[in-house]
């Protein structure tokens, strides 16, 4: 079925795609671009050892509404209640009495994408395939047998790189359908004193979280500001490693294109570009423009979920 940008849409698959540069079976996509000396450029960095935390909370006031996912629930299966009710005083699995001895322990129910989170390389398909011409078949009920999000694991550590396009713009937020354009993201870069290097992890700042935290409303599948499609070929051309955003799809809604999450087909699928999404960079933000430093050690590890479509991340930028 043809739609109103697909002439557009096809002409950057064909010319940005990088199926094969790393090899007919690789998984790792755009964080080849991250090696030992782009991992020593990004600890160089530091400058104040100041940790910021860029990670919503996993609990049931975060963001989703029913739009695909759910928010986190954490269940409490052994509680201080249980052990001064006396329920703990014999231990589990037959280890006899407690003589005193208490314990909690609890168990998370988690949609991987939920919060703040790194999309895998099996999460999106366009025409049967996925990243470096897989079939998309090879995700199944078991999960994805290639592109699994465990082929980040260890990896995502890296030079981050503040474009605080909302800053930029003297707003608190961009516009809902606003779409981040290469000038967008090259003003943010000039406002901030730093240069886009290869092997960078960019953090793009809307104000899109921060306009929507606590109420939220159609924060999960509404419209909302993003980087417009017409960013790929810059991406490409800079060599970045991956690009978060502090929105839930990362790139403008609605589409520009007329066929949904176009950047995801484009940088995703066939880019390999790591794709982050509901990073929360209110905190950073701050940081950054009181230190008047756009540039920091990045610490956003995957969890290493066999299979899996993506994962949540506990994000730490050091300044």
């Amino acid at each position: 079925m043809s739609f109103a940008g697909e002439d557009v849409l096809r002409g950057y698959i064909t010319a940005l795609s990088n199926w094969g540069r790393w090899g007919e079976d690789d998984v790792l996509g755009t964080l080849n671009l991250v090696g030992p000396d782009e991992v020593i450029r990004a600890v160089a960095t530091v400058e104040y050892g100041r940790t910021i935390s860029c990670t919503l909370p996993l609990d049931q006031s975060g963001p989703q509404r029913g739009f695909l996912r759910n928010n986190p629930r954490n269940v409490m299966v052994a509680t201080g209640t249980d052990h001064v009710s006396g329920a703990q005083d014999e231990l589990p699995a037959g280890l006899g009495l407690a003589h005193g001895f208490g314990r909690s322990d609890d168990l998370l129910i988690v949609p991987n994408q939920a919060g703040t989170a790194w999309d895998a390389l099996s999460h999106v398909f366009w025409e049967g395939k996925m990243w470096n011409g897989q079939p998309a078949s090879l995700v199944s009920s078991q999960g994805a047998a290639v592109n699994g999000i465990e082929g980040y694991a260890g990896k995502m550590i890296t030079r981050g790189v503040l474009l605080d396009v909302a800053a930029t713009k003297q707003v608190a937020a961009l516009e809902p359908g606003y779409p981040v354009s290469v000038e967008d993201l090259e003003a943010a870069a000039e406002f901030g004193g730093v240069e886009v290097m290869r092997g960078d992890a960019l953090l793009v700042r809307t104000g899109h979280l921060e306009a929507r935290r606590g109420e939220w409303g159609d924060f999960a599948g509404g419209p909302t500001p993003g980087l417009s499609i017409h960013t790929a070929p810059w991406l490409h051309a800079k060599e970045v490693a991956a690009v978060a955003s502090d929105t839930w799809a990362l790139e403008v809604r609605p589409s520009e294109l007329g066929v949904f999450q176009p950047l995801h087909i484009v940088a995703l699928v066939h880019m390999g570009l790591a794709l982050g999404e509901m990073f929360d960079l209110e905190e950073l933000a701050g940081a950054c423009a009181e230190s008047s430093r756009y540039q920091f050690l990045l610490v956003a590890p995957t969890l290493p979920i066999t299979g899996a479509s993506g994962s949540p991340t506990a994000v730490v930028a050091v300044l």
